[in-house]
């Protein structure tokens, strides 16, 4: 997700620009028939079963058989499932299969290339259009909660596989992070912890510690509640609606982890103030969030077009539903972070030693 626009806007063709637009308008209806398979649980049907004909696939997972015919074909259509007739039965046999590539990236929870949720988040915001515009229009937002239970479970499933795999090695990679979360009896802060999934990998990762989760959305914290109760782990995993600024004002905790969420809050300062309290002075204030570029630079690549595109239909959006309010956006450069960072009381900012971590980097304020 690296590849860099090079072309200069202006020297880009009339015809061109149409074919580019085109095949936007190709790759929005390829998300949103997405969306459809995975809320359906077609691709499910289709991952576990084997290859099925449109019969077989509405017995499987239900639905209406005329929608599941022209799904399964626009499908095959599009390259995403395959298609063979059955013989001399022609096209009223014809059988579907989802190839393994496919399967692994729309249906494979725990596989880092895991991305059919992304599909979730773009409808979710989608459907608010409407509320967007008037937003764009007037002012004020459109927040966490109106985008609703497609945003909500799209980031959580997709951050997930990441927190499960990849989280302790990142983390115990680095000695000055590993020694601090190892100390007996450890207490760590893990504010914004939406559906509780880093919350658990810290727990797994470092046993002797005990970790307080925080969010704003309540749906949110429910929902990591009965996660730690399946994972095994709710004895030393807590969760609490707030969004961090409610933390005890004594230095009790060794850590505070900020996982992909800073950018989203309205007031980034008072709560980094409250987790620099809250923290030991010898313990850890991390920031995990986009890997953006230090600059703007335009044109610019495609994590930056991703981020910038979350920026617009959700992150933007939800900051500014609330005020007073910093309104980051998705794009929070390290300047900015700096900045927040030092308001709220910390020296400086060091970017951690841990890479090839999907989109995100993570950064130590120091006390």
């Amino acid at each position: 997700m690296t590849t860099t626009t090079t072309t200069p806007p202006s020297d880009v063709t009339a015809d061109e620009f149409a074919e580019r637009l085109f095949g936007a308008a190709l790759g929005t209806m390829e998300i949103l028939s997405v969306h459809l398979g995975d809320r359906l649980g077609w691709y499910r049907a289709l991952a576990e079963g084997g290859p099925a004909s449109p019969e077989e696939l509405v017995a499987r997972a239900g639905g209406n058989l005329r929608y599941a015919r022209e799904w399964l074909e626009q499908q095959a259509v599009y390259g995403i499932l395959e298609a063979a007739d059955g013989g001399e039965g022609g096209a009223d046999e014809r059988r579907f299969t989802l190839p393994p590539g496919a399967r692994e990236v729309l249906t494979d929870t725990s596989s880092l290339g895991y991305l059919g949720p992304l599909a979730r988040m773009l409808v979710g915001s989608a459907v608010q259009m409407p509320a967007l515009l008037a937003a764009y229009r007037h002012g004020g937002g459109v927040s966490w909660a109106q985008l609703g239970e497609d945003a909500r479970e799209s980031q959580a499933d997709m951050n997930r596989p990441w927190f499960e795999r990849e989280l302790a090695r990142a983390l115990q990679g680095v000695d000055t992070v590993d020694a601090v979360l190892r100390r007996p009896g450890a207490r760590i802060a893990d504010i914004g912890c939406g559906a509780g999934w880093s919350s658990i990998a810290l727990s797994r990762a470092y046993p002797q510690a005990s970790v307080d989760g925080h969010d704003v959305d309540a749906p949110s914290v429910s929902l990591a509640n009965t996660n730690a109760a399946a994972a095994g782990v709710a004895s030393r995993v807590t969760f609490s609606t707030g969004d961090g600024g409610e933390l005890a004002a004594e230095a009790s905790y060794d850590a505070a982890f900020f996982f992909e969420c800073l950018h989203d809050m309205p007031q980034p300062v008072a709560v980094l103030a409250a987790a620099r309290r809250a923290v030991k002075p010898d313990g850890l204030v991390i920031v995990m969030d986009e890997a953006v570029a230090e600059r703007f630079a335009a044109p610019g690549d495609d994590l930056e077009r991703l981020m910038y595109g979350f920026s617009l239909l959700v992150c933007l959006p939800d900051g500014m539903a609330h005020q007073p309010t910093a309104a980051t956006g998705t794009v929070m450069r390290l300047d900015t972070l700096r900045d927040y960072a030092r308001q709220a009381g910390f020296r400086d900012v060091s970017v951690l030693d841990i890479r090839d971590f999907g989109f995100w980097r993570f950064y130590r304020l120091h006390q």
